[in-house]
């Protein structure tokens, strides 16, 4: 379980910038706080031999910030964009980071891409599915030091009950993806 300790405003961010956006919409002068952020790539992972969504869980202090009893999300794998190589080549290497399987870049399949927290800093999201099964394990996962993400499988059964519980805290992205499963995926799907 994770505790705040302190809140400061930050000097130097390493991710994020505070910024003001100054524009003018139909003849009046505006302005806007927002925040600058990476882009970002997200997958959703079916897990074939489990029958099972594969999720990550951790903590998110900023939710923890909100509802000071549980920070811990429920989330697609999922990493920002910071690096001078493909989309899909860093969703690949999330993967292999934080579940622990690797998938080759040409097996993932886009889903489609939006923006994000667009009040406050409209980020742009790509949105992937690939299967996996055990012979693609390499790894533990659990993401970086710091992250210490738990992998979480949702068996499929179970899937369209887990979107609406709210006792699991998840990003919209999970159903999202999980909707677009059921959608173009039926002939995997159990009712």
């Amino acid at each position: 379980m994770g505790e705040i300790t302190s809140i400061e405003e930050l000097k130097s961010p390493n991710f994020v910038k505070p910024i003001e956006i100054n524009y003018t919409q139909n003849g009046m002068k505006k302005k806007w706080e927002a925040v600058l952020s990476h882009d970002s790539v997200a997958i959703l992972l079916y897990h074939t031999q489990k029958d099972a969504f594969v999720l990550v869980k951790q903590l998110r202090v900023t939710v923890l910030n909100k509802n000071k009893n549980n920070g811990y999300m429920y989330e697609l794998c999922a990493g920002i964009v910071d690096k001078e190589c493909s989309i899909e080549q860093i969703a690949k290497e999330e993967i292999l980071e934080e579940c622990g399987y690797d998938v080759p870049v040409q097996n993932l399949e886009k889903i489609s891409a939006f923006y994000t927290s667009v009040g406050i800093s409209g980020t742009h999201q790509t949105l992937y599915y690939a299967q996996i099964d055990e012979s693609m394990k390499i790894g533990e996962g659990g993401g970086l030091e710091e992250e210490e993400i738990e992998v979480v499988y949702v068996p499929l059964s179970e899937a369209k009950k887990f979107m609406f519980d709210e006792r699991y805290q998840k990003t919209t992205g999970v159903s999202l993806a999980f909707y677009w499963f059921f959608n173009h995926k039926k002939h995997i799907c159990i009712d």
